[in-house]
Order: structure tokens, then C-alpha cells, then sequence
């Protein structure tokens, strides 16, 4: 396959770290790692080698490493890796390349790169005025976006931890998997439909109520996507999110990428 440009594009998460491989604008694969303070620069870099060759690459082929971390402390791990088996930069967003989005944030530097970059994501993506990015990842978090402007956003408890918490805290509720055979809340009868309709149904009516509240902040035709792993189970039963981008973040380091390898 012709290719200009390999990146390698990584979104580094308090519980996961997704990495995506792109041919130029097309990313061909993504795969899915936990984030573990444990790892070494030749740990992951040899995981990165396994991915190269199920595409039938070179580590050295990649061009360039399009990094977006809220993990700090894996940060110069990850660097290293970088540098030692792809031979290539390493680029942090926006920490060493500042996106083409406003940063309203009362202190900018603040905001999560990860919130940032599907914000920018989304702006690249819909032309609407108003923007509001629901990512449903560890936290939920609502951002929201005026024209070419970030102007910040909610950040509530995410399911998963809640999910967790529920489970740590009280021994009589079993895990679940939050699978459901219809899209009509009922009353529950066990207690793993009263779970998976509470959590499905209430985070649903959350995100839908705060969206109509940060609605009245914003100007013009609004766009609402969401993201984030839990985003297919929660926009069939919402009233207010539009679409939903599974690799929104991933996305965005690639648009970011195309502009740094342009400059």
C-alpha cells in the first residue's frame, strides 16, 4: 500500500492506552493496552513492534509519534520508546505543539490534553456554530465549543467507576455488563436490570438535562457527539447527542499531525 506518511497516534488514559496506526488521513488499525505505571521504554516499545508487524511494517517506518497524555509520569517513558525504535519525534498535545483551538480556560494550561484534543477533534469534524463533546471514559465529561473557541465544560463521574465503586462498596450487588434487550426503561425485577437500566437510563437523563443547561451558553446550530467506549450504550436511550465518534480522540492527534508535518 502507498503511503506517505506512518504516525502513530496514542491517547494515553488513566485506565487505557489506545493507540492507532495511520496510513497519511487513514487509520488502518487501533489497539487497546492498560495503562500501567510498571511499564519501560523497551516494554512498550516492543509492543509497539507487535503492532507494526501485524501490519506488515517496521517500527522505523513510523514517521512520527502523536502523543496525548494525562498520565505524566509514563510521559518520558513513552518519549524514549519513541525515540529508540521508531528513531522519530515524539510530540506531546499541546504541550509541544499548540492546537488551532482557542483555550478560554480561566488557566489554560488546566484542562486535560485529552479534553482539548476531542474538542479540537470535534471542530475539525461539524461545521455547526456550537459544539458539545460528551466523552463517556473514565470521568463523563461535556465540552463545549464556540466557533473556533474552547470554552470549557462539565466533568461528572464516569459509569465504569461508578460501576466499580458500586461493586467495591456493597457486597450484594453483582458486576454486570450493562446489556440491554430494549430501549424502554422499566422498573426492575432483578437486581441486574434495576442496575443496568439505573445506570443506563440515569446517565442518559444526565448527560440529555445538562446538554439542554449548557445549550443556553452557546450560539447558533449545536452539534453534539459523543465518544468514549460506553457512548453506543447510552445514545440509543438519549434524546440530545447526535452521533457518536468512537475514535474522536485518535482523530484529532491525526488532524494535529497533518498540521505539525505541514508546518
Amino acid at each position: 500500500m502507498d503511503k506517505k506518511h506512518i504516525i502513530l497516534l496514542m491517547d494515553i488514559g488513566n485506565t487505557n492506552t489506545k493507540v492507532g496506526i495511520a496510513f497519511d488521513d487513514k487509520i488502518v488499525a487501533t489497539y487497546v493496552l492498560p495503562t500501567t505505571l510498571k511499564e519501560t521504554a523497551d516494554t512498550f516499545g516492543f509492543k509497539i513492534v507487535a503492532m507494526c508487524r501485524n501490519l506488515k511494517i517496521q517500527v522505523s517506518e513510523i514517521d512520527l509519534w502523536m502523543v496525548c497524555s494525562v498520565v505524566p509520569p509514563l510521559n518520558l517513558i513513552i518519549k524514549e520508546a519513541g525515540e529508540k525504535y521508531s528513531n522519530c519525534k515524539v510530540i506531546f498535545v499541546p504541550e509541544d505543539f499548540a492546537l488551532p483551538l482557542e483555550n478560554k480556560y480561566a488557566n489554560p494550561s488546566e484542562v486535560g490534553s485529552d479534553r482539548l484534543v476531542t474538542a479540537y477533534a470535534a471542530r475539525e469534524l461539524y461545521s455547526t456554530p456550537g459544539l458539545i463533546v460528551i466523552d463517556f471514559g473514565t470521568a463523563t465529561t461535556l465540552e463545549c465549543v464556540q466557533d473556533n473557541s474552547y470554552l470549557g465544560g462539565l466533568i461528572c463521574p464516569g459509569i465504569f467507576s461508578s460501576l466499580q465503586a458500586l461493586s467495591v462498596k456493597t457486597a450484594k450487588l453483582p458486576k454486570i455488563s450493562l446489556e440491554m434487550d430494549n430501549r424502554k426503561m422499566q422498573i426492575g425485577n432483578s437486581t441486574i436490570t434495576s442496575m443496568t437500566h439505573g445506570f443506563i437510563f440515569g446517565f442518559a437523563k444526565m448527560v440529555d438535562g445538562l446538554c439542554e443547561e449548557l445549550k443556553k451558553f452557546l450560539k447558533g446550530e449545536i452539534t453534539i457527539v459523543a465518544t468514549g467506549g460506553f457512548a453506543p450504550k447510552i445514545k440509543p436511550v438519549s434524546r440530545l447527542i447526535n452521533e457518536i465518534r468512537p475514535d474522536l480522540l485518535l482523530r484529532g492527534l491525526l488532524f494535529a499531525s497533518k498540521n505539525y508535518l505541514d508546518k
